[in-house]
């Protein structure tokens, strides 16, 4: 969804689906997409030696030398798609059966072994039942981790990213969490929290290219022009990648958390699992706060007095002098917030209507003509449309609070009908009923 939508009739609402703000950022949590265990930074770059022999393979044609392995050699290797560095992985054992023999790794497997002599066969399996291998393993692990974050670390502190937006061409310089929160914000479409994804160009450069041959991000089904791609999307609420294509898995760093562990498996782990004479002592949990987003910028406050003062200081708007002076109840402070965001997203003040080329230019609008505490009539947002929030993630109105009025039974609006019934005394009430005398009227009619 475009940041700005431009439409024939000023009338025209020009969102189709819920908006939603980028989340917080906060180091956890998982990925938007992708499974399974981790794979290496760069899989087309990387070459696989047999451990025996010379033979060698790219990394992304390893099954070859797998086969290579069991056929040629009799050597089997376990859970091969857990080792985080395969190559290194196969140098290093290559080394040690040059220095002793297989079968001092190995745990042998005889086939055939009731059968003739001449049948029988020695097969060998390595795996990290061996200590020598899971230490090995883990070690790769840790390596492969601490490059991970290494590189994560680079993409943080680059401010030398540039690109256009996949939806609407806009260009993002700076910071790749620009562009992402962009996407999330304006387009709902989220590919998970920048501080979780790790290789951003290159995933980008991926979806951009499924993007260009037509194809949907998550069904990946190819359509025949970008027109019914964007609608398909669209309708279908396609605007998220496929969590069960594993291309995307190198792209999050939680797959790279624990050896072993899918990132499915790390977000599903069971408490109950926890040893059950550990204390249960909850003192040192940490919520983690809701963030909400000032109605101007991209200002986000764990705490609503800092989003109320940051709005007052930085902008001019009173929320709280809104609420006292007209008197509103909390339903007309959500439709008041709905409306205001609704209209800054279409790039339209919300205080003279006028509609401009871009929020920026809106806001700036708002902001030099003074138009910040002018609110049109009230017909113009009292209205039922504006009980649906324009970002279904939208903190702000979670905290929003009646008048003072309206709470203390003070000063109660003269247009909320008051409807009391009084059952004391139900014979009264019963003989004097509408029923009771159209059944009079029935019985001497006939």
């Amino acid at each position: 969804m475009a940041a700005c939508t431009r439409n024939k009739d000023e009338g025209q609402d020009s969102i189709l689906e819920p908006l939603c703000f980028p989340e917080q950022p906060d180091g956890g949590g998982g990925p938007d997409g992708g499974g399974g265990a981790a794979g290496p930074s760069s899989p087309g770059a990387e070459v696989a030696s047999c451990v025996f022999c010379s033979e060698s393979v790219p990394l992304t044609c390893k099954d070859v030398l797998l086969k290579h392995l069991l056929l040629e050699h009799k050597l089997v290797i376990g859970d091969v798609k857990l080792i985080a560095d395969f190559p290194k992985y196969l140098s290093y054992w290559k080394g040690r059966f040059l220095e002793q023999p297989v079968t001092d790794f190995c745990s042998v497997i005889k086939t055939n072994s009731n059968g003739p002599i001449e049948k029988q066969e020695d097969y060998f399996l390595l795996c990290d039942v061996l200590p020598e291998d899971r230490i090995l393993r883990e070690k790769l692990q840790q390596r492969r981790l601490e490059e991970i974050l290494e590189q994560q670390q680079k993409e943080r502190d680059d401010s030398s990213f540039q690109r256009l937006c996949m939806f609407c061409s806009e260009e993002f310089t700076g910071n790749r969490s620009s562009l992402l929160n962009h996407m999330a914000r304006e387009h709902s479409f989220s590919i998970g929290l920048p501080d979780n994804i790790v290789h951003c160009t290159e995933f980008l450069d991926t979806l951009q290219s499924k993007l260009d041959n037509l194809q949907c991000l998550y069904c990946e089904k190819t359509f025949r022009d970008k027109t019914t791609l964007k609608d398909h999307m669209r309708k279908k609420a396609h605007r998220r990648i496929n969590a069960s294509n594993c291309v995307y898995d190198r792209f999050y760093v939680i797959n790279y958390l624990e050896l072993g562990k899918t990132w499915e498996e790390v977000q599903s782990e069971d408490d109950r699992e926890m040893v059950e004479d550990e204390d249960d002592d909850w003192s040192d949990w940490q919520a983690h706060p809701v963030c909400a987003v000032c109605l101007f910028c991209d200002q986000q406050s764990e705490t609503m007095d800092k989003i109320y003062r940051h709005m007052e200081e930085a902008h001019g708007f009173d929320l709280h002098k809104l609420r006292t002076d007209l008197n509103l109840r909390f339903y007309q402070q959500v439709k008041l917030v709905n409306f205001i965001r609704r209209e800054i997203h279409q790039c339209r003040c919300y205080g003279c209507r006028e509609r401009f080329g871009s929020r920026s230019e809106a806001i700036h609008h708002i902001m030099a003509a003074g138009h910040v505490m002018k609110l049109p009539e009230t017909p113009a947002w009292d209205q039922p449309q504006y009980y649906f929030p324009t970002y279904e993630n939208d903190a702000l109105l979670c905290v929003l609070t009646d008048s003072d009025g309206e709470t203390d039974g003070t000063n109660q609006r003269d247009d909320v009908p008051v409807i009391a019934e009084d059952v004391s005394d139900l014979r009264a009430l019963k003989q004097s009923s509408v029923l009771n005398q159209l059944l009079k009227n029935r019985g001497s009619s006939s």
